[in-house]
């Protein structure tokens, strides 16, 4: 009975559905309409590609001179005959000149010189009022590490200090707040970031000792310092380096320079101390010079205040001493320091080869050309910074920066004929000696009070960025617009030129 009632439900057809069909059919059939209408609109854009297969003289036509008249202008073909012989000449003669060399025309409107970034401090050493005395970026670019004492006043060699860091690519960055903070029993006067291993720094003290941090440490992070040694400095430490190991797969070791005319160079040991590798001793009567330096006994250490490595050459490094000499020094130097007084097991050695003509004053900091194997910066208190040469005495161009000292000097990473100066009025000048003048490109005023800038560096991979300490106890970021830091055309030249010339 069931499938019964199936069926008829199946072969009855309803009248209501049928009319309903047929109406929806023809609404449907109106819509088709209106597609074949637009699909017509679109049929426009086909008639465009028609009209580029017209034939050809439909296209010549609208070429046609008749259409297109020429205006004449009287005498306008019989001038231009008559001149083109001379300007041809007159481009031939300009395409020989070399006037405008390395001009560049500036389509693109130059942004800001530099810009500021970022003021960092450490809210406890500026309260006891701590500056900062040396600043230094790891070897990814992205933390900067400030070191903290005092240079103008107080019990330096025992006043509590400190080291930090801020990792600037951290998200949420706290100008005020360091990611980590060192404490030190000794005023801080240098720092080097390890150059593959980002997290080791090693820092030289007032005190005379030499330590070596390792920042994922925690929560001690110091990993070797010096001991009370017959060698070990007994004056401040005012410039530390590390330098590769003599032989393949060597570990780094640390090169300090003292006051008291020592540069020793370090290897970490396992027990957490740091060893004397070599030693080298810079004494009076063992330095090239035609003249006597200061008026003390022949065997009187100089005293070190700047140290440069150079680029190039892994046996050559330059020294900056108290009364202002400038002093190129080797590592393979075999000639006995006699040193007054030592008993130490380990003979040090005169490093001195060659004697530049003197700064009049203290040398606060040297730089070697990144660029060029011969040429280097000095700068001192006297308030010059000398353009030099490994080949020559005198300085190949000096500049009177400022009236105060000069504590800073930094080559450009990438601009062969750019550095930056560090005053002691508050400044940092940036000079470009690709422009013929001797005046600064641009001046940073670090602080608004005018006190001293004592230091500053490159990124070594950000290399826009430049940071500055210094008396105020704050660091500072700024950026570098292009015109400081994309290299222009010959500059390289222009730096070799420089680098032949000989001095007045």
């Amino acid at each position: 009975m069931f499938s019964d009632e199936t069926l008829e439900t199946v072969e009855v057809e309803s009248q209501w559905r049928k009319s309903r069909r047929q109406r929806l059919e023809s609404k449907s059939s109106q819509t088709l309409e209106l597609k074949l209408t637009e699909a017509g609109v679109q049929a426009c854009h086909i008639s465009d590609i028609g009209v580029q297969t017209e034939p050809a003289e439909c296209l010549v036509d609208s070429f046609d001179p008749e259409l297109n008249a020429q205006v004449e202008y009287p005498g306008l073909r019989e001038f231009l005959q008559r001149v083109s012989g001379m300007v041809i000449k007159e481009l031939k003669q300009n395409a020989k000149s070399h006037a405008f060399d390395g001009f560049e025309v500036n389509w693109v409107e130059q942004n800001q010189t530099v810009s500021f970034l970022h003021s960092l401090h450490y809210p406890e050493a500026q309260e006891r009022g701590l500056q900062v005395t040396y600043v230094c970026w790891n070897s990814t670019g992205s933390v900067i590490a400030s070191a903290y004492g005092r240079l103008e006043d107080g019990d330096w060699s025992t006043e509590k200090a400190y080291v930090c860091t801020w990792n600037l690519d951290r998200r949420g960055l706290n100008s005020q707040r360091p990611d980590l903070v060192i404490d030190v029993p000794s005023s801080v006067l240098c720092l080097a970031f390890h150059p593959t291993q980002p997290s080791l720094i090693a820092g030289g003290l007032y005190s005379g000792e030499v330590l070596v941090w390792d920042t994922s440490r925690s929560p001690d992070p110091v990993l070797a310092r010096t001991g009370m040694l017959d060698l070990s400095h007994r004056e401040p430490v005012y410039q530390v380096r590390w330098l590769p190991g003599t032989k393949r797969g060597d570990a780094f070791r640390v090169l300090s320079a003292s006051a008291d005319g020592k540069i020793l160079v370090w290897q970490v040991e396992a027990n957490g101390r740091l060893g004397v590798h070599s030693g080298y001793a810079l004494i009076a009567q063992q330095i090239p010079r035609s003249t006597t330096v200061g008026k003390g006994r022949g065997d009187t250490p100089v005293g070190v205040t700047a140290l440069a490595l150079s680029f190039w050459d892994s046996d050559v490094f330059l020294v900056g001493a108290e009364g202002g000499l400038v002093l190129k020094c080797s590592f393979s130097a075999h000639t006995p320091a006699m040193l007054a007084g030592s008993d130490a097991d380990m003979m040090l050695r005169a490093p001195a080869q060659f004697s530049f003509s003197t700064h009049s004053g203290p040398i606060h900091a040297l730089d070697c050309s990144p660029f060029h194997r011969n040429l280097f910066l000095s700068a001192g208190t006297d308030g010059h910074a000398h353009l030099r040469s490994l080949l020559q005495g005198p300085p190949l161009l000096s500049l009177h920066v400022s009236d105060s000292y000069l504590f800073s000097v930094r080559w450009s990473p990438t601009r062969p004929l750019v550095f930056a100066v560090g005053t002691g009025q508050g400044l940092v000048q940036i000079f470009d000696l690709s422009r013929g003048s001797l005046t600064p490109t641009a001046t940073i005023e670090q602080n608004s009070s005018g006190r001293p800038v004592y230091c500053m560096e490159f990124n070594p991979k950000q290399m826009e960025l430049l940071a500055a300490g210094g008396a105020d106890g704050t660091v500072k970021i700024w950026h570098l617009s292009s015109e400081l830091t994309e290299q222009r055309p010959k500059e390289t030249s222009h730096l070799e030129y420089l680098a032949n010339e000989v001095p007045e």
